[in-house]
């Protein structure tokens, strides 16, 4: 039986507020406590028969252009506006919808979330063979509504999934001297975080499934708002991190931004950035 329960109103399915709200409160020791950092794992937060209804309408990817870099390869995102299916659109509409807001706050102990419009950098996610998202701590502003993140949801859309075929999400250490939780992406398994500075996470090992499939997730993310405003919190972008003794590669671009950031007078920040040597 899936933890959250749907209604349906006027054809579509929606989540019960109250329903939804009780069983974030019934998980927020488990989250509180979690290591290395705030999270749970959920199998069958939704009901995996109707996600796997879905599958059938997951975007085609044909012409559409990917991440192909030492950091993330083989990866693609749709956004709302890049799906056709209603159901499926109704399903990030929901997941951004006041219901499953009030399920997060009550998890999370984090009042005032904000879910994204723009699903900037979430929707849906598809990796295929050979790609991989090497482990890092995600940008912490919203660049439309200058409100820092606090939350990820990712909820696994793979029927059949097999654990010799790699994929699994890692939480890594504040110190990133070692992974403590491994997550495999099972069809309707759903992982919930905080993000912030150190949250290391992401799916560093080349995928090892059959050339015919592809490692595909929902991404939503949350945000609150900044009472002193964005200026008085420090911008950071996506910071990739290299696991000890790996031949994973640093993001040099990054390091490059990062050093702009913290050492040259931002009204100079600009020009220097274009000097950047590690940019693609």
């Amino acid at each position: 039986m899936s933890l959250l329960r749907f209604d349906d109103r006027g054809g579509l399915p929606a989540f019960d507020a109250a329903q939804a709200r009780s069983a974030g409160i019934g998980l927020a020791g488990v989250y509180a406590a979690a290591d290395p950092f705030p999270h749970v794992v959920i199998d069958e937060l939704i009901d995996p028969a109707r996600l796997s209804a879905l599958l059938p309408a997951f975007p085609d990817r044909a012409g559409k252009r990917f991440f192909d870099r030492d950091q993330e390869r083989f990866k693609y995102q749709f956004a709302p506006d890049e799906i056709g299916d209603a159901r499926l659109r109704n399903l990030l509409a929901e997941l951004n919808g006041g219901a499953f807001v009030g399920f997060l706050e009550a998890l999370t102990g984090i009042a005032g979330l904000i879910p994204d419009p723009w699903y900037l950098g979430g929707g849906l996610h598809e990796t295929l063979p050979g790609g991989h998202l090497s482990v890092h701590a995600d940008f912490n502003l919203h660049p439309h509504m200058k409100v820092e993140r606090r939350l990820n949801l990712l909820i696994y859309l793979n029927a059949g999934w097999r654990t010799e075929w790699g994929g699994a999400l890692e939480l890594w250490d504040r110190d990133m001297a070692a992974c403590r939780v491994r997550v495999s992406p099972l069809l309707g398994r759903a992982v919930i975080f905080d993000t912030d500075a150190d949250s290391y996470h992401g799916h560093p090992e080349p995928l090892a499934c059959p050339a015919d499939l592809s490692r595909r997730s929902i991404a939503t993310y949350y945000y609150t708002a900044l009472p002193d405003g964005a200026d008085a919190v420090r911008p950071r972008t996506t910071r990739f991190r290299p696991r000890p003794g790996s031949a994973d590669r640093p993001d040099r671009e990054v390091a490059f931004d990062h050093l702009v950031e913290d050492w040259v007078p931002r009204r100079l920040q600009r020009h220097a950035r274009r000097l950047n040597p590690f940019r693609a």
